[in-house]
């Protein structure tokens, strides 16, 4: 039996990330004590990903070539040598972008609520709902009528803070791309206004919507969003920095806004984090995200691909900008 994989040829450097893609078709190997077979049926497409393609000192090892392309994934079991895995068991982990592996039980962790599909624990349920979750109430911590300002605010982690900030009572402004984008933010997210980076004037559509200033904002771009945010923070106003997408290029060698001396001047609190810092915590997470999503208080969208052999397309499509919604490759 063989699966088919994509690998990672080398480090992409200054070339085209697009040529180190391989597809391969392996053999599947026994499965040992402790570890079980599975077959994935969904693949998620990160923009963390492209930091872990790059050969850098960041929150994770890199990727290393000929290896295959590290991604979350859910799957069902089908064959177990492990005590707390039954097959027909969903689970989901660290399972890279193939369409079968042999995992670890420790790897893996067992999914699965009544009414939920468990696409969902890759999306609104899993780690990109999780970090909207705890960037936004446990970092950020929104107050009843704060301005909250959220960039990339129609994707899979910033819709999860901006619907969480709305729901502290907050005033949140959106930015997004293009007016599809923005009209789901105020239309389905229910947000009180939203900027399209790509036809707005950023600085002077922040200035119409947040008439008293910035509080909170929740960074997922970096650049000149950020610096644009920076020129109309409060005092003692607070940043969550949950990523820079606009500099993932360069990612070793991203710079910081020019106006960065507004943090001294305003006496700004600015604090950067990843989701190792609150895997001990994703019950508490699931414990807001699941009853919020069944009573229609939040809503989660999903952008979905289908066949892994797609993944250098999706990989494209996250950094161009045109997914609508979690993007994730449903494993033919």
């Amino acid at each position: 039996m063989k699966a088919t994989q994509i690998r990672m040829s080398d480090y992409p450097g200054a070339g085209s990330v697009r040529d180190i893609w391989r597809t391969t078709h392996d053999p599947i190997r026994p499965v040992e004590d402790g570890e079980a077979l599975v077959r994935l049926d969904h693949i998620s497409v990160d923009p963390g990903m492209r930091g872990w393609i790059t050969n850098k000192r960041s929150y994770m090892p890199p990727v290393k070539p000929a290896g295959v392309m590290r991604a979350f994934g859910v799957g069902e079991v089908i064959e177990s040598r492990a005590e707390g895995l039954a097959v027909g068991d969903q689970v989901t982990g660290f399972t890279g972008v193939q369409t079968h592996g042999v995992f670890k039980e420790e790897n893996l962790r067992k999914i699965g609520l009544p009414g939920v599909p468990p696409h969902l624990f890759l999306s609104g349920l899993g780690m990109t709902g999780y970090t909207g979750y705890f960037g936004m109430t446990d970092i950020g911590q929104p107050k009843d009528g704060e301005t909250v300002v959220v960039s990339a605010a129609s994707g899979a982690v910033g819709s999860i803070a901006a619907q969480a900030a709305k729901l502290a009572g907050a005033h949140v402004i959106g930015i997004a791309g293009g007016p599809d984008k923005c009209s789901y933010l105020t239309d389905e997210l229910g947000l009180d206004g939203a900027i399209d980076y790509k036809r707005d004037d950023v600085e002077a559509a922040l200035h119409a919507n947040c008439t008293n200033g910035i509080d909170l904002y929740f960074d997922n771009v970096g650049g000149d969003i950020l610096s644009a945010v920076l020129n109309q923070m409060n005092y003692q106003g607070r940043i969550v920095v949950c990523g820079g997408i606009s500099q993932y290029d360069d990612f070793a060698g991203a710079t910081g806004p020019a106006n960065f001396m507004t943090v001294v001047t305003h006496s700004l609190t600015m604090r950067g984090f990843t989701m190792r810092d609150y895997m001990h915590r994703v019950p508490e997470a699931l414990g807001w995200l699941v009853p919020a999503w069944k009573d229609g208080r939040i809503k989660f969208r999903e952008h979905i691909l289908e066949g892994v052999e797609n993944f250098p397309d999706a990989f494209d499509m996250i950094f161009e900008g045109k997914n609508h919604g979690k993007l994730l490759l449903k494993v033919s």
